[in-house]
């Protein structure tokens, strides 16, 4: 699996974070969230951390999920 890429973020004036994913909006934080993700973003990699906050990061989970009672039928 190859790491996450295209991400961006941008600070807004009064406290919101706006990631962005190759151009595209995938998510905006604000108050403590926001706060939150700075936190983070300052101490690991960005890229990373971007790609989990917006839900576009792949856990390897997904072959156990085809298998799960609840995704039979699909």
């Amino acid at each position: 699996m190859s790491a996450p890429s295209g991400f961006s973020y941008t600070r807004r004036s009064d406290g919101t974070v706006v990631i962005t994913h190759r151009g595209r909006a995938a998510a905006t934080l604000r108050g403590g969230r926001a706060a939150k993700f700075l936190d983070e973003i300052a101490a690991r990699d960005e890229q990373l951390v971007m790609a989990r906050w917006t839900g576009s990061y792949k856990f390897g989970n997904e072959r156990a999920a085809r298998r799960h009672p609840r995704n039979q039928g699909r």
